[in-house]
């Protein structure tokens, strides 16, 4: 109750110098204040110290105004100082025994992690973007803070969610449509004339392979491609399968082939390979030869549409068929660059020497990574995301995340509450 009031001190402050918006957020950190998950005990000591440093400055200010009009100034100082006291003693209870006894269930620090990590990388985009990227702040100016909170609050939950092996699949097959019908939805309102909802408020071609040939065909525009690299830098492969707005599609339609548990894949990995250079050659090279031939905007989205609308023909007529995710092994050169590229990341998954072969992880991959060849490796095949599906279908436990300097549970906790903020912050701000 203490450490509520003092937040909602510190949104008083926020209501008189930023407004109605940045005062709800303070509320809203009040109020995880009053409840008991165990993750929030770690948030509300970063917004405890948060206020500390605001009162810091605030009672900086206004001792150095007072003195600069010669005005009295120490009973100010003793009161904010007292408000200072206050808020560091609240600090200090929530970090020590007292504040762990307060809180019930696991340390949550991975939830934590996952809240703290996404509303940083929002507040950083709020901050730097030239236009009023959170739609809140659209409609309603000033109230982005909430839309932070919010936003940060549901990649702790889902976080929690996924920490559990047995139910992380459902939970990311999940979230991954949720993403991928928003981010459609605001699509379909753009055309409709809701141009707020649009990220730049111009209308661009929702197909992956444009993150790469876009830019060369404009010969400008490197937000997307500088995004997928970040995004690369921090989970690998990973935004195959957690991100990317059209991978959920195919991961539908292969799920509706009813693969067998234990199947193995049919295609050598070479050929996937293969196929993925093919159309990265035809994606970025066309778009060169659009370029230097002068072709108009016009017919360079027309290619881009039959690019695009051969992928959906792909998913249909062959991952369904198949139960396995061709659009994104087979044809999406986006897909080969994030496994390519992507291994510049420390995160791998790992098989252990008592793999007993049995299959069982292989029938949960949907994307071919699993087959005899790549179990006596000890390692998943190069199609592999890091989805994760697999971890939670081996029994004996022999599937695992790696990452230098952490152990199984400690390195996969890591990755999902990273996963887990990108998530919400591609939910907040990814947009076309």
């Amino acid at each position: 109750m203490a450490n509520a009031a003092l937040l909602l001190l510190a949104g008083a402050h926020a209501l008189r110098t930023a407004g109605a918006g940045e005062a709800a957020a303070w509320a809203a950190l009040a109020a995880l204040a009053l409840g008991r998950a165990a993750w929030a005990r770690w948030v509300v000591a970063c917004a405890l110290a948060l206020a500390a440093i605001q009162w810091i400055d605030v009672t900086a200010s206004l001792v150095r105004l007072r003195l600069a009009l010669h005005e009295p100034w120490l009973r100010l100082a003793l009161i904010l100082g007292a408000v200072l006291a206050a808020t560091l003693l609240g600090l200090a209870w929530t970090l020590a025994r007292g504040g762990r006894r307060h809180s019930r269930g696991a340390p949550g620090r991975a939830q934590a992690a996952s809240f703290l990590l996404a509303a940083a990388l929002l507040c950083v985009a709020r901050a730097k973007v030239s236009f009023p990227v959170l739609l809140a702040d659209r409609f309603l100016p000033g109230w982005g803070a909430v839309e932070i909170v919010a936003l940060a609050a549901w990649a702790a939950w889902i976080c929690g969610l996924m920490l559990d092996p047995a139910r992380a699949p459902r939970v990311r097959v999940r979230i991954w449509g949720l993403f991928s019908a928003v981010f459609f939805a605001q699509a379909l309102f753009g055309l409709a004339g809701a141009e707020e909802l649009l990220m730049t408020g111009r209308l661009h071609l929702p197909v992956p392979a444009l993150i790469a040939a876009g830019p060369v065909f404009r010969g400008h525009g490197l937000f997307m491609p500088i995004l997928f690299g970040a995004t690369l830098l921090l989970v690998g492969p990973a935004w195959c399968s957690h991100l990317c707005y059209i991978g959920a599609w195919d991961d539908g339609c292969a799920r509706l082939g009813g693969r067998r548990p234990g199947a193995r894949p049919a295609w050598p990995v070479r050929w996937l390979v293969a196929a993925r250079l093919g159309t990265l050659a035809l994606a970025v090279g066309g778009a060169a030869l659009l370029r230097a031939a002068g072709a108009s905007t016009a017919l360079a989205v027309a290619c881009g549409a039959a690019f695009g609308l051969a992928g959906v023909a792909v998913m249909l007529l062959g991952s369904r068929r198949a139960g396995v995710m061709l659009h994104c092994t087979a044809y999406c050169p986006m897909g080969l660059l994030a496994t390519t590229l992507g291994r510049v990341s420390p995160w791998r998954m790992r098989v252990d020497e008592g793999c007993t072969h049995c299959g069982a992880c292989a029938g949960a991959c949907r994307y071919g990574a699993l087959g005899e060849a790549d179990l006596e490796r000890g390692r998943p095949g190069p199609t592999c995301t890091l989805c994760g599906d697999c971890v939670g279908r081996c029994r004996q436990g022999h599937l695992r995340y790696a990452f230098p300097g952490l152990g199984p549970d400690a390195a996969r906790a890591t990755f999902l509450a990273v996963v887990a903020a990108l998530h919400a912050v591609f939910l907040g701000v990814a947009r076309i």
